[in-house]
């Protein structure tokens, strides 16, 4: 009896196999490091191999894009961050949902600082904590769209530039100071571009990673 038992146990465990893995479904996460020379990521396409090997390193799959925008310059036209990143839903690495889509991720989204975590799924020192690493680079408008080139520079040179100039960040736990200090990505201006002036006004030169696919 109890050998039919077994029999009947294995077939079972191979008509209802195991669940995947949460961060199977992970496809939103900021970044534990930045590449480390302020706010000079390697252009867009340095930023997005960044988020590529931290995602890769995690186990997750997927193509990843950086969720950061760009301004207009000679010959090359303006990158919107919110057309960078598929159209959702999005998850952490726990498998809690983010935002369901572009609209909800732009307006009433469940981005918290318990529910933006980095690839390893934890949670990342905001305000009140130290050190504080709250500014998250993404020269961006509230709706995930480009500064024009009148607005001066937002992006650190379209991110390559680590000495002066500065970017536009949000904050990842939602309170701060600046313009919109509740805003995950366009609360104010950094001091500089350099990693000591990314660290001076609460950051890290850290930054959101989508899955596209």
């Amino acid at each position: 009896m109890r050998k039919c038992n077994g029999v009947l146990g294995a077939a079972m465990l191979l008509a209802y196999p195991m669940l995947p893995q949460e961060s199977s479904r992970t496809s939103f996460f900021l970044t534990s490091v930045g590449p480390g020379n302020g706010a000079d990521l390697g252009g867009l396409e340095g930023a997005d191999a960044h988020c590529q090997r931290l995602a890769e390193a995690a186990g997750a799959g997927g193509t990843w894009r950086a969720y950061l925008s760009t301004t207009a310059s000679e010959g090359q036209a303006a990158v919107n961050a919110r057309d960078r990143i598929g159209s959702g839903p999005w998850h952490n690495a726990k498998g809690v949902q983010v935002a369901a889509n572009m609209a909800e991720l732009h307006g009433e989204n469940n981005l918290t600082k318990e529910t933006v975590l980095n690839e390893k799924g934890e949670v990342v020192s905001g305000r009140g904590d130290t050190p504080n690493r709250h500014d998250i680079l993404t020269g961006s408008k509230a709706d995930g769209t480009a500064f024009s080139a009148s607005d001066g520079d937002k992006t650190c040179g379209n991110w390559t530039g680590s000495g002066e100039g500065s970017a536009q960040i949000g904050h990842h736990d939602r309170v701060g100071g600046g313009d919109a200090g509740s805003s995950w990505n366009s609360a104010h201006g950094t001091r500089g571009c350099s990693q000591e002036s990314l660290r001076g006004t609460g950051g890290d030169g850290l930054f959101y990673c989508f899955a596209v696919n």
